[in-house]
């Protein structure tokens, strides 16, 4: 079961090895280093602290174990941006579709937003899979990433 939770200062060796391997080919970054991680989940706790909250980071947690952290950041105009990182070791078995369905959930009723976006690089079709089955829709290529949508549906 995946739950998505806070992250706290006792995450930082779980949040370096989160960024670090395979799980960063498509980030445009290199391996976060141990140090990084620390002061990453310092910023995080900073961040969660704002008033308003602009950029939410939340863990994703399977069974007490950090494997991955979502990302929501506002927007203008009650729109968000949805991004996502999940240990090499976890994937291709639904814990990325879970989290960022739960996500969405969060963004349309605590967070507020009527619609949010997300992008993946070209040759990660994986990711797109996960954005698919989350409910965005493909929007196509934009400046070399395949941007999505998805709007609040009312009821």
């Amino acid at each position: 079961m995946i739950a998505l939770r806070a992250l706290t200062t006792d995450d930082a060796p779980a949040v370096h090895r989160i960024y670090s391997g395979a799980a960063v080919n498509f980030l445009g970054r290199s391996e976060m280093t141990a140090e990084e991680a620390v002061e990453y989940v310092a910023r995080v706790g900073e961040w969660a602290a704002a008033d308003p909250v602009v950029q939410y980071i939340l863990g994703v947690d399977h069974g007490g174990d950090l494997i991955g952290v979502v990302k929501l950041g506002r927007r203008p105009n009650a729109h968000g941006r949805v991004s996502y990182v999940l240990r090499e070791d976890t994937w291709r078995r639904g814990h990325a579709t879970a989290a960022v369905r739960q996500l969405v959930a969060f963004a349309f009723t605590t967070a507020g937003l009527t619609s949010l976006g997300a992008k993946h690089h070209p040759d990660n079709p994986v990711s797109g899979r996960v954005l698919t089955k989350s409910g965005f829709t493909r929007l196509g290529l934009r400046d070399g990433m395949v941007e999505y949508r998805r709007v609040r549906r009312c009821r």
